[in-house]
């Protein structure tokens, strides 16, 4: 696949999003929760000719990194409000990566291995 059409339809679909979400919050919230970057990553893995294997690890392993970035989509807007954008975008950043640390370690009990 032609590495310049990946990144126009990828570029593409970072911008539909943000147009919408001028338009309206809830359905730009609504477009940018859909797994749509996963889904064109699972297509373009598919379409390179990778191995079933990879692209069902890649699908597992985005199962297990989203959840830890729930809570920034609860903070961000609380701290924008006393922080500041920039404030409250460090804050998300900074929870998510703890949020990640935690379900880290707590899912290898399990015997899954995030890192």
């Amino acid at each position: 696949m032609n590495v310049l059409v990946k990144y126009l339809l990828t570029a593409g679909v970072v911008v539909v999003v943000s147009e919408a979400a001028k338009r309206s919050d809830r359905l730009g919230g609504l477009i940018g929760a859909l797994p749509i970057m996963t889904v064109l990553t699972l297509v373009w893995l598919h379409v390179e000719g990778q191995s079933a294997e990879k692209i069902s690890n890649h699908a597992w392993y985005t199962f297990w990194y989203v959840l830890p970035s729930l809570p920034m989509f609860v903070l961000f807007p609380w701290a924008m409000a006393r922080v500041g954008f920039w404030g409250a975008m460090g804050m998300s950043v900074g929870v998510t990566g703890i949020s990640f640390l935690l379900l880290a370690r707590l899912v290898a009990r399990f015997g899954i291995q995030l890192w």
